[in-house]
């Protein structure tokens, strides 16, 4: 078998394309067709950042560094349940990067939502390697681990089912960005990226932003999704009915509040005004399990901050929820 550095790599090489191709542009339109929020440039962009962050042969080498018991492993590979989200486009496949680099055996349930492009590109991983662990998942199976990924309810149906089982399950997590007053037009743009990208459906999306007091944000919104509109359209009609004031971004709108919470349309971006970081940094210490990444350029606000324009392109370290998944499956 080759190696995982290898195998990872040359799936990056082969992802080079994509979208260039009438084959992966037919794949494009399957998934666009199979879920309404997915879009081709929100597409691409995911494939991109996976062929750059998580399948570059020099990261993965670096990555593979950091677990040394990796090649001390043998015997009877565990078999680990993955089941995905497909709130956006590849959002699982980290999880069977992983299970197969641990030396365990993926037995995968794609989402419904996002199943082309796994297929797609688990496909693409046997044709490299035939001998991978991946299998499909079945329900009445039983399994040494699990991975899951969902909603709230969703995760509390995973503890029930899998009761017992060694389990990493995540539920819903927001992100948020905490601005200095110094950010030019590059840091703004870069942030409209982190807002707007795959739709705001991410948890690594950024729906409350913590400016200083008198701070005013621009945002420049892109055409979105025929269903994002139709979510800014509500949203729109329910903050006017309501009196509420509001600025109109033409695709989303900005509601400046006094109240530190997050939106409930995936159109809304709330803006907070503080008038000292300790406070914001009391606020995220407090809510830490809500949280997924914050955007900043200031340091040592948190310790999953990550640059403007970077949270929809999380490295092969920035772990879910900080939850270790090499070390969860080392230590099986």
């Amino acid at each position: 078998m080759k190696s995982i550095k290898d195998i990872f790599s040359q799936l990056g090489r082969a992802l080079e394309s994509f979208g260039s191709d009438s084959i992966s542009r037919s794949i494009i339109d399957m998934a666009m067709r199979d879920n309404e929020w997915f879009t081709e440039s929100d597409i691409r962009y995911a494939v991109d950042a996976v062929r750059r962050e998580m399948l570059d042969e020099k990261r993965v080498e670096k990555w593979l560094s950091l677990y040394p018991s990796l090649s001390k492993r043998g015997g009877e590979k565990k078999r680990v349940a993955v089941i995905m989200a497909g709130n956006i486009p590849l959002v699982g496949l980290f999880d069977v990067l992983c299970v197969v680099a641990s030396g365990n055996r993926a037995c995968v349930k794609p989402s419904s939502k996002d199943s082309v492009l796994y297929t797609c590109v688990e496909q693409l991983l046997l044709n490299i390697e035939p001998s991978l662990p991946i299998e499909p998942y079945n329900p009445n199976g039983q399994y040494d681990a699990v991975i899951a990924t969902g909603g709230d309810s969703a995760n509390l149906y995973f503890r029930t089912k899998f009761e017992g089982v060694p389990s990493l399950l995540r539920g819903s997590r927001h992100s948020v960005a905490v601005l200095s007053g110094d950010e030019n037009d590059g840091d703004m743009k870069a942030l409209a990226e982190d807002i707007f990208l795959h739709s705001g459906l991410g948890c690594r999306n950024v729906s409350l932003v913590f400016v200083p007091k008198g701070f005013v944000p621009k945002f420049k919104v892109q055409e979105m999704c025929r269903a994002y509109h139709n979510n800014y359209l509500q949203c729109k009609a329910l903050l006017t009915m309501r009196g509420a004031e509001f600025e109109d971004l033409g695709e989303a709108v900005l509601v400046r509040s006094q109240v530190v919470e997050f939106p409930h349309f995936l159109s809304q971006i709330n803006v907070v005004e503080y008038t000292s970081l300790a406070e914001v940094q009391e606020w995220l210490k407090a809510n830490d399990e809500s949280l997924q990444c914050v955007v900043t350029a200031i340091e040592g606000i948190h310790s999953r901050q990550v640059p403007f324009g970077k949270a929809q392109r999380p490295s092969l370290t920035d772990y879910a929820d900080e939850r270790d998944v090499m070390k969860f499956l080392c230590e099986l």
